[in-house]
């Protein structure tokens, strides 16, 4: 079967006026569906920026990445949004509109799905929300909510539209052990249960037991793939 992710002989730099700035170099990952794998390494690694490319958030053009079947190098716009609409992301912030409970901000995932109502799109938010543990909590807004609370939120949001794919970016740095233990805990069994891959690029090395495989990338190398 091929790979949900697949990732060979990607380069990329970032320019700075006639300078160019290695970022990733010659990076080659496969990722399988259903597989949960995390990336470590230093800040100002590349992970971010890895990232990034694979989930249609930024251009890249010299190399292959194909994600759910489609080429994103060199790709057009609307490739890349076939991919986001199709990817659940987290991130560290939360990135939560303060002024929408905990519901409205799970349901505005959906909008992107045409035919569902607005009460079927809360309905699943709802559903999703009581999945991660925040069934108590469907009417608070995010500064009524610990950080914690904030990013299972996230991981609601992320998942309740049936991805295939969920990155996530540090999704456990402003939380203590316990939180990001139980928040990440989440994010594994819902995922394994829909069958999503996830790739979570993260510092903490708390989290780690959570994945099938373990990456590092350092330099813009990445190793063990």
């Amino acid at each position: 079967m091929s790979p949900i992710i697949d990732v060979r002989n990607l380069n990329f730099s970032f320019i700075n006026g006639e300078i160019a700035l290695p970022v990733l170099k010659n990076v080659t990952i496969p990722i399988h569906k259903g597989e949960i794998v995390i990336m470590t390494g230093p800040s100002g690694s590349g992970k971010t920026t890895f990232l990034t490319i694979v989930g249609g958030l930024r251009q890249a053009i010299d190399g292959s990445v194909k994600v759910l079947g489609q080429q994103l190098i060199n790709s057009t716009e609307q490739i890349k949004v076939n991919i986001r609409q199709q990817t659940g992301y987290i991130f560290q912030q939360h990135n939560l509109l303060k002024s929408l409970t905990a519901q409205q901000n799970v349901s505005m995932t959906l909008e992107m799905h045409n035919g569902m109502t607005e009460k079927e799109r809360l309905e699943r938010a709802t559903e999703m929300l009581r999945a991660v543990g925040m069934g108590d909590r469907l009417h608070h807004k995010p500064d009524q909510l610990s950080g914690g609370q904030r990013q299972r939120v996230s991981i609601a949001r992320a998942l309740v539209g049936q991805p295939k794919i969920v990155l996530a970016d540090e999704p456990t740095a402003s939380l203590d052990k316990q939180s990001g233990q139980e928040a990440v805990t989440i994010l594994k069994r819902l995922a394994k249960e829909s069958g999503a891959s996830i790739l979570l690029v993260t510092h903490d090395y708390r989290i780690l037991n959570i994945a099938d495989r373990v990456v590092e990338l350092e330099d813009g190398v990445i190793n063990n793939a």
